[in-house]
C-alpha cells in the first residue's frame, strides 16, 4: 500500500471552541480551517504541525460516530489518517489482505478529501483512515 505521509491525526473533543483555545493559546498553533461535515455529523477544526495536520472532531449529534465514541471512550485520539493515491485500489488491497473495511467505497470527507476507514478490529486497535486528495 505504501502511504505517502500521515495526512492527519483525528482527535475527538466535546467542545471545539475550548479545544481550539488550548491548541492556539498553549501550543501556539493556528487554526486554519473549521468545517462541518454533515453526513458524518461532525464539526472539524484543523491545525498544522510541520507537514502533519491535527483534526479536532466535535459531534453535532450524540448518535453520530464521534458522539458515540466520546460516550464510550471519552475524548482523545480517535484515528490516524494516511495519504494514499488510488484510494479504491488501496481499499481493495487491504481487503485482499484480510483487513476489514468500514467503508466499502470512498466518500467525501473534510477539506474535500476522498476518505475510507479500516476497522480497528483489523488494524490492531487503531481506527485507520485512508485519504486521497484528487485536487493535487
Amino acid at each position: 500500500m505504501k502511504p505517502s505521509h500521515i495526512e492527519h491525526i483525528g482527535i475527538a473533543v466535546k467542545n471545539l471552541e475550548e479545544s481550539i483555545k488550548y491548541y492556539q493559546e498553549v501550543l501556539g498553533l493556528e487554526c486554519y480551517n473549521i468545517e462541518e461535515v454533515k453526513d458524518q455529523k461532525v464539526k472539524t477544526a484543523f491545525f498544522k504541525v510541520g507537514e502533519v495536520k491535527i483534526e479536532l472532531l466535535e459531534s453535532t449529534d450524540p448518535e453520530g460516530p464521534i458522539g458515540k465514541y466520546i460516550e464510550k471512550k471519552g475524548e482523545g485520539i480517535h484515528h490516524i489518517a494516511f495519504a494514499v493515491d488510488n484510494l479504491e485500489d488501496k481499499l481493495k488491497h487491504a481487503e485482499d489482505k484480510g483487513v476489514r473495511s468500514i467503508d466499502t467505497a470512498p466518500r467525501k470527507g473534510a477539506e474535500g478529501l476522498n476518505i475510507a476507514f479500516l476497522h480497528p478490529k483489523s488494524t490492531f486497535g487503531v481506527l485507520t483512515e485512508l485519504c486521497e486528495n484528487k485536487n493535487k
